[in-house]
């Protein structure tokens, strides 16, 4: 036989060791991590249940799923081993990585506002401002505004409307 021929055994061969050797690895990470539970730590099964360990034994874990239940799971049916951040985030929801509490967005806006103590609030008019529509008698008293006579300028080059029809037919 031929090297040629023997070549793609070889290399099956390879790749099965490769498949084998890395589950092999996935396989002793699981069993560390369940060596590691001790009584007070934070677990999820594989179903998805959160829990907290009670008691480790050989093959078995007693855990306490809330108040008043205890459940006895083999040891293979934990799935993660979660640090005590990472459980009370998930389970309680409470977290304790913030980066500050001045980063934190208020619940209202008075607080994005000027008071009256800030300095801004005094160089303001304490004249109420009005945004209600003026009457054209006013814009008409007023030329002296250059918007408003601008306004008006404009409305006086508009076409007059006439009643009726059109004289071109």
């Amino acid at each position: 036989m031929s090297l040629l021929t023997l070549l793609p055994f070889i290399v099956l061969i390879g790749a099965m060791f490769l498949m084998t050797r890395s589950a092999k690895k996935k396989q002793q990470q699981a069993i560390d991590m369940r060596n590691q539970m001790q009584p007070g730590s934070g677990v999820r099964t594989i179903g998805g249940m959160y829990a907290t360990v009670k008691e480790v034994s050989e093959d078995t874990v007693l855990l306490d799923a809330g108040p008043g239940v205890e459940l006895l799971f083999a040891k293979n049916a934990i799935g993660a081993v979660l640090s005590d951040d990472e459980y009370n985030h998930i389970v309680h929801g409470i977290e304790h990585d913030l980066k500050s509490d001045a980063d934190v967005v208020p619940d209202d806006a008075s607080s994005l506002t000027e008071t009256d103590d800030s300095p801004g609030a005094a160089a303001s008019d304490d004249a109420p401002v009005d945004f209600g529509k003026k009457d054209e008698k006013e814009t008409a008293d007023t030329a002296d505004e250059p918007a408003d006579a601008a306004d008006k300028a404009k409305t006086d080059e508009q076409p007059k409307k006439s009643e009726g029809g059109s004289g071109t037919k």
